[in-house]
């Protein structure tokens, strides 16, 4: 019997990426890849979104992989520093750089290989990567001298548009606006939550990320209610059905008691397959069509899962950790985290199959 198995369902990943059209439509997109694919697998995300205009990946490495793999499409590499090898593989592969630090203009006044794209990445307000607005002038200035070097665009990236109602994301709209009116160039801030609630950020080029992934970066809306569809669908088996007295307590650190007779199902799957060990009782698991609570502490290899709500659940069913029938959103709620970080944190000891 498979144990830990995560099904990637490309067919839900083109039509995420039709959505992101329909909701841009003036935009070009390119799909955010990094993280392994946000641990769906780059190489076939990245094919099931082969009407996506470009990919962005985090660094060399990733952008190597879609190349070798046959992708021919513009790969920008976000957060890549330079020296004289990642220039001539860039160059070399059509990646186009993302610049952001004064480290990486001094590496490419030295530059002697083949030609290059860049983005000039503008901190508008995040504080993460990206030149200030007062300092873009002189950068514009000293690219403007390198003649292996074409400006494509100036891009940045929104800290706050999963949330609507807060003013951030409109001062760094303002920001950006200012610092680049008068360049040549594309414009390119959009992430997902950019994308849904932020039509005025949609500019030349939009980066789409987790909706991608069919999970929503809003705060306050799920992704159905964008007729986004899981890409991802983890399943386990139900190894074990067990009648625990009244009064009994289960698991490590004897954290949770039974509060009557009732039966425990146990389910191969844990944190050494990436299942998240603080998820706290109460998180969902779908069985039988229903949803039962975790209960208990998360085990390396198992969890255990309230069974009463489930009374036809048997041995060799079955459950649903997230995916269809089971929003990731809401077991990312429970166990404090976010989507992004339980799709990344899944293990090879989780079997992948593709659809």
């Amino acid at each position: 019997m498979i144990r830990a198995q995560a099904v990637i369902d490309r067919g839900a990943l083109a039509h995420n990426l039709a959505r992101v059209r329909a909701l841009a439509p003036g935009s070009r997109v390119y799909a955010a890849v990094k993280a392994d694919g946000y641990g769906h697998g780059a190489v076939t995300v990245a094919c099931a979104l082969d009407q996506a205009d470009g990919f962005a990946v985090s660094s060399l490495d990733e952008a190597l992989q879609l190349r070798w793999a046959g992708i021919d499409k513009p790969i920008a590499m976000l957060s890549q520093q330079l020296d004289e090898f990642v220039c001539n593989q860039a160059g070399e592969h059509g990646f186009e750089l993302v610049l952001f630090h004064p480290s990486q203009l001094a590496a490419l006044e030295h530059y002697v290989g083949p030609a290059l794209k860049a983005w000039v990445k503008i901190d508008s307000g995040m504080h993460r990567l990206g030149f200030a607005p007062n300092d873009v002038d002189e950068v514009e200035a000293r690219l403007a001298k390198l003649e292996r070097l074409e400006v494509v665009g100036w891009l940045t990236h929104l800290a706050c548009a999963d949330e609507p109602s807060r003013p951030e994301t409109q001062s760094q709209l303002d920001v950006f606006a200012r610092t680049t009116a008068d360049r040549s160039g594309l414009r390119s801030i959009a992430n997902s939550a950019g994308v849904l609630a932020w039509p005025a950020a949609h500019a030349d080029v939009v980066r789409p990320g987790i909706m991608l992934y069919g999970s929503s970066p809003m705060c306050d809306r799920d992704a159905a209610s964008y007729d986004l569809r899981p890409a991802m669908h983890l399943s386990a088996p139900l190894i074990a059905r067990n009648r625990i007295a009244a009064g009994e307590t289960v698991g490590y650190g004897a954290t949770w008691r039974t509060p009557d007779a009732m039966d425990i199902g146990v389910i191969g799957i844990g944190y050494g397959d990436g299942y998240p060990r603080h998820a706290p009782s109460g998180t969902p698991v779908l069985i039988d069509g229903v949803q039962v609570p975790l209960v208990g502490r998360v085990s390396m290899d198992m969890i255990t899962v309230d069974l009463r709500g489930a009374p036809n659940a048997k041995v060799g069913d079955r459950a649903t950790l997230w995916g269809n029938g089971l929003d990731v959103d809401e077991v990312a709620r429970h166990a404090d985290t976010i989507a992004y970080e339980l799709f990344c944190r899944l293990t090879p000891r989780v079997r992948f199959e593709v659809v």
